[in-house]
C-alpha cells in the first residue's frame, strides 16, 4: 500500500507553480498549487499526462482553447498537446497529475491530422506587409506570400477558418527614397505600388481576405496613436537621449535605408536598424565604419531625444511567449543572443516627415517607427476584416481566442518574434496572444541575392501568365528557402517545367485518358479483381496521403516537402502503370487490368486533392478532366474515382506553351 497526501510544506517552484513529487505509483505523479491569479509556464511533452482537480477553480488553455476546471474535472493530455492551468478563483487551485510515457500513442499523436490544427478558432494568417517602393518578384513571392496562401488553403480544406491578411506598408523610409529619386511624393510612390503589388498577387493566384493600406485607412492613424500611447503609458516607452548618426553635411538624420556599414555583431554589411546576415538588430550609431547613403561622407555623432524601449529588460517575456506557439530553433536561438547583450535601448520613433506621429506631438517632427507600428497593423487588419464579416473583432481588445500566424523572411525575424510580443504586452497586458511563426530564409537568383536597386530581379509580371502560374507556384514550392538559402536558376525552372511538369506529369495524364478511352470507352471503369501489387499500390497512395498532410499541417508546414510528396505521387504511378501494362491486352486478365487502370484513376484524383493548396488551377482542370467535383475537401482517404465518370484527360492540356520552353 502506498499512501501520500497533499502537504503544503512539501511543495517547491517548478512549471511557475508550485509541485511535490508522489513515488512509487509506477508513473510519474505529483501534487500541484496555483495561486490566485497565477499560471504555470506552457508545457509540451511526450508523455501522457493525467490532471484531477481536487480544489478550487481554474482554466485550463490546451492546444490555445480555454476549458473551466473545478473539483471534480479530470483531463487527459495527449502528447504534445500544449497545456497551461491558470486559477481563475481567489483560493489556492490544487490538482494530482500522473503521466506516463506510451510510444504507441505518442506516435499517434505526432502524427494526427486533427491535434495539430486549430478547429473552431479564428486563425488570422499574415504574411509580411510589403514595402510599396516597387513590384513583387520571384523572391518576395517565394516566401511569406506563397507560404500564406498554401497555409490557408489548406486549412480550409479540413474545415478550419483562415483567412490571409497583409497590406501596403506605406510608412517605410524607402518609400521616401524612391520618391527622392523619382522627384514624387511619397504618398504617389506608395499608392503606385501598392496596387502594383495587389495585382501581383492576385496574377500568383495568391488569395488575400484582407489587404489594408496603411498610408489611406479611415481610423488608422487614430488607431495607430492610441496603441502608441497605450505603450507610453506603459511607463515603458519613454523619451530619451540616445546616440544617433546624422550627415556631416546636411546634419539630417540618418536611419534605415539612408545609412550602411558594418554590423557590429557579425561584422557583415548591414543597413541601418537591422542585419539582413545574422538577423540582429543595431542602434545605426553603432555601425561599424558606418557611410550616410545621402552625402557618402562618414556621418557624425550627436545625441537624438526619441521614444525608446528597453527592450533588454524583457527577456524572460519573450522566452514565455516562445513556449506557447510554433517557434523555429532559428528564431529561439536569435533571441538568445539578442538578450545576451547587457543593454538594447531600441528607439521607436525616429525624425521624419513621412509617418504617424504620436498623439500630442511631445517630440517635434518625429514619426512612430515603422516597424513597432506594423504590430498596430496586424490588429488593424484583423478588425477591418471582421467589419466586413459582421464580426465584433476589435483592436483594442484583442481577443485570447485568435490565433495568429505570421509568415515572413528571416531579416524580419527580430520585429515579428522578438519586439511584437513585448509590445503586444505593454499595450494590451490582458492578451497573452498565441501566435504561430514560419520563417524563410533567402532566395537567391542565379547564386546571388534579388536586388530591386541593382535590377537583379526577376519580377512575377515578368513570368506570370494565365499559362505559366502552376509552373510558377510548384518551382518555387519545390525550391523554397525553408531552412537553409536556395537558387532560382531560370535553366532549372524551364528545365522542371519541360522534364517534370510536361514530360512526366502531362504526359502520363493523357496517356491515362488515351487508355481510357480506348478500353473503357472514356469513363471511369469500375474496379475489377485485385492482386497484391495492386493492394500494394493503394497502400503507396495512402503513405503519399500522408505525407503530403504532414507537410501541409502546421507543425511540419512545408512546401518543399509537399512538392516532393507531388512528384512522389507522379513517380509512384508511372512505374506501376509500366509494370502493369504487360498484361493489358490480354483479355484472361481483363479484370485485373480494370483494376489497375481504376488505380490509375485513384492516383489522379489523390494528384487533383492534394495539389489543390499549391497549384489550385491545376487542381480544379484535373478534377473537370477526370469528371468529378473541384476540390472542396481534404481527403483522409484514397479513393476511387466513381465508375461512369466521364473522363476527358486526353484532351486536355494542363500546362500551357509558356511553361515548356
Amino acid at each position: 500500500m502506498i499512501l501520500n497526501q497533499y502537504s503544503e510544506s512539501e511543495l517547491s517552484d517548478a512549471f511557475g507553480i508550485e509541485m511535490s513529487p508522489v513515488e512509487g505509483l509506477g508513473v510519474g505523479a505529483g501534487w500541484g498549487r496555483v495561486a490566485p491569479g497565477a499560471s504555470s509556464r506552457p508545457d509540451r511533452h511526450d508523455e501522457t499526462e493525467f490532471f484531477v482537480i481536487v480544489a478550487g477553480t481554474g482554466e485550463l488553455t490546451v492546444d490555445g482553447r480555454s476549458h473551466p476546471v473545478r473539483p471534480g474535472t479530470v483531463v487527459l493530455f495527449e502528447p504534445f498537446e500544449s497545456h497551461i492551468i491558470t486559477n481563475t478563483g481567489e483560493t489556492d487551485l490544487v490538482f494530482l497529475t500522473q503521466y506516463w510515457r506510451d510510444s504507441a500513442r505518442a506516435r499517434a499523436s505526432a502524427t494526427s491530422r486533427v491535434r495539430a490544427n486549430h478547429t473552431d478558432r479564428a486563425q488570422f494568417v499574415f504574411s509580411t506587409p510589403p514595402t510599396p517602393n516597387g513590384d513583387l518578384h520571384l523572391g518576395h513571392l517565394s516566401g511569406p506570400y506563397l507560404g500564406a496562401d498554401v497555409y490557408v488553403r489548406y486549412q480550409r480544406l479540413i474545415g478550419n477558418q483562415a483567412w490571409h491578411l497583409t497590406g501596403s506598408d506605406d510608412f517605410q523610409s524607402y518609400v521616401t527614397a524612391v520618391a527622392a529619386r523619382q522627384d514624387s511624393t511619397s504618398a504617389e510612390v506608395a499608392a503606385h505600388f501598392s496596387a502594383e503589388i495587389a495585382a501581383t498577387l492576385a496574377a500568383m493566384d495568391i488569395s488575400v481576405d484582407e489587404y489594408y493600406v496603411t498610408s489611406t485607412e479611415d481610423g488608422y492613424r487614430e488607431g495607430l496613436q492610441r496603441y502608441f500611447t497605450r505603450l507610453v503609458d506603459s511607463g515603458h516607452v519613454r523619451p530619451r537621449a540616445t546616440p544617433a548618426l546624422l550627415d556631416a553635411e546636411t546634419g539630417e538624420y540618418l536611419y534605415e535605408v539612408n545609412i550602411g556599414g558594418v554590423c557590429p555583431s557579425c561584422s557583415h554589411g548591414a543597413g541601418g536598424n537591422i542585419c539582413e546576415e545574422c538577423g540582429e538588430p543595431n542602434l545605426v550609431a553603432d555601425l561599424v565604419d558606418p557611410s550616410s547613403r545621402l552625402s557618402g561622407a562618414a556621418p557624425k555623432t550627436g545625441e537624438v531625444v526619441r521614444y525608446t524601449l528597453p527592450l533588454h529588460e524583457f527577456a524572460d517575456t519573450v522566452a514565455d511567449h516562445h513556449k506557447r506557439g510554433r517557434v523555429p530553433a532559428r528564431l529561439r536561438e536569435l533571441a538568445e543572443r539578442v538578450f545576451a547583450r547587457k543593454t538594447l535601448d531600441l528607439p521607436v520613433s525616429h525624425p521624419s516627415d513621412w509617418g504617424v506621429r504620436p498623439a500630442g506631438d511631445d517630440l517635434d517632427g518625429q514619426v512612430i517607427w515603422v516597424w513597432p507600428e506594423m504590430s498596430h497593423g496586424f490588429l488593424h487588419g484583423i478588425e477591418r476584416l471582421g467589419a466586413g464579416m459582421g464580426q465584433q473583432w476589435s483592436k483594442e481588445a484583442p481577443s485570447k481566442d485568435w490565433k495568429i500566424v505570421h509568415f515572413f523572411g528571416y531579416d524580419n525575424s527580430f520585429y515579428h518574434a522578438i519586439l511584437y510580443p513585448v509590445l503586444y504586452g505593454l499595450a494590451h497586458p490582458e492578451w497573452n496572444p498565441d501566435i504561430d511563426y514560419h520563417v524563410n530564409e533567402f532566395y537567391l537568383l542565379e547564386g546571388q541575392k534579388f536586388s530591386t536597386s541593382r535590377r537583379h530581379a526577376i519580377w512575377g509580371k515578368e513570368i506570370l501568365t494565365p499559362d505559366t502560374v502552376d509552373a510558377v507556384r510548384y518551382y518555387l514550392s519545390r525550391t523554397r528557402p525553408e531552412g537553409e538559402r536556395t537558387d532560382f536558376r531560370r535553366a532549372e525552372f524551364d528545365r522542371a517545367c519541360s522534364d517534370t511538369l510536361v514530360g512526366a506529369w502531362q504526359e502520363w495524364l493523357t496517356g491515362l485518358g488515351e487508355r481510357v478511352e480506348k478500353h473503357g470507352d472514356g469513363v471511369a471503369p469500375d474496379a475489377g479483381t485485385w492482386t497484391t501489387e495492386h493492394t500494394a499500390f493503394l497502400a503507396r497512395l495512402s503513405i503519399r496521403l500522408d505525407e503530403v498532410t504532414a507537410a501541409l499541417n502546421p507543425e511540419g508546414f512545408s512546401l518543399t516537402a509537399a512538392a516532393s510528396a507531388l512528384d512522389g505521387i507522379v513517380t509512384d504511378v508511372r512505374a506501376f502503370s509500366r509494370q502493369q501494362s504487360a498484361l493489358a491486352h490480354h483479355g484472361r486478365w481483363s479484370s485485373e487490368a480494370r483494376t489497375a487502370l481504376a488505380l490509375e484513376l485513384a492516383a489522379a484524383r489523390l494528384l487533383a486533392i492534394t495539389s489543390a493548396p499549391l497549384m489550385p488551377r491545376f487542381s480544379a482542370k484535373l478534377a473537370a478532366a477526370l469528371g468529378i467535383p473541384a476540390v472542396d475537401a481534404w481527403s483522409d482517404t484514397v479513393g476511387l474515382v466513381e465508375p461512369g465518370s466521364r473522363c476527358t484527360l486526353a484532351g486536355t492540356r494542363f500546362f500551357g506553351t509558356g511553361e515548356q520552353r
